[in-house]
């Protein structure tokens, strides 16, 4: 493969990544119910391309009725969250003529995501936690991409995720270890976030894989085709679904 093929994708990959990082930074920062309607569009997209990926009848009921039971869901106490959320997947899993049971666990997960971060925002220091975690996510994936189109080497999954290799993951975790470092002291954490870091960065590659295991096994190359050089919102924020669940189990553990 030629040099200027590897890199080809480069262009609108950054492009729509920039867009993305102003709109998701001004959210972030906004807090409250400027950050609750980007959780809940979110979800909502994420559940509709979920529906479609598994040949839905109804994709767009699945995505609005996700997004209107994450919109009642955050402003719910905790308890509540979890039987909302699964009713409104389990109704729309109804939809899906077969693998109802992976569809709505891909679903579960578009929809709790969202939640722990806007519950993370909502908390003490909150903007500066949901910029970690972002950072993670984004530094993982960044220094996973460069090395592994830089470095090659050894594939890490090549019957799921062909194009990931151990070059990129094991540069992705080092990525996430120094977003820690350097959140360990403005988050009150200390040194356990690096390690925390680690285990979330990897739990985020994880979520990569997981979605890259669903489109292998529908047959399709993007979720959609929303967002240009990222193909759909799921493709673009699976990382962040298994970043956030992780974090999400480790703050019910009081890990973190």
């Amino acid at each position: 493969m030629s040099a200027d093929a590897r890199w080809s994708d480069l262009a609108p990959r950054v492009a729509s990544g920039v867009a993305m990082a102003a709109v998701g930074l001004g959210a972030i920062w906004a807090g409250g119910v400027v950050f609750a309607a980007l959780a809940v569009a979110l979800g909502g997209l994420m559940t509709w391309e979920a529906a479609r990926l598994y040949a839905s009848t109804a994709p767009t009921r699945a995505g609005l009725s996700g997004a209107a039971a994450l919109a009642l869901a955050l402003w719910l106490p905790g308890i509540f969250v979890l039987p909302l959320v699964a009713a409104a997947v389990l109704v729309n899993a109804e939809t899906v003529p077969r693998a109802r049971g992976p569809f709505a666990a891909l679903a579960l997960a578009a929809l709790l995501a969202p939640w722990v971060i806007f519950d993370l925002r909502a908390g003490e220091a909150g903007l500066t936690w949901v910029l970690w975690l972002a950072l993670v996510v984004i530094v993982s994936d960044v220094a996973g991409y460069f090395a592994g189109k830089a470095l090659g080497g050894p594939k890490f999954w090549p019957r799921i995720s062909p194009k990931k290799t151990w070059s990129g993951t094991a540069a992705g975790w080092l990525g996430a270890a120094a977003v820690g470092a350097v959140f360990a002291g403005p988050t009150g954490a200390g040194v356990v976030l690096i390690p925390v870091s680690v285990l979330v960065g990897m739990a985020g590659q994880m979520g990569d894989v997981a979605e890259s295991a669903v489109k292998r096994m529908q047959g399709v190359k993007d979720s959609s085709n929303l967002i240009p050089g990222h193909g759909g919102v799921l493709d673009r924020f699976d990382a962040m679904l298994g970043a956030a669940l992780a974090l999400g189990l480790m703050r019910a553990a009081g890990l973190v």
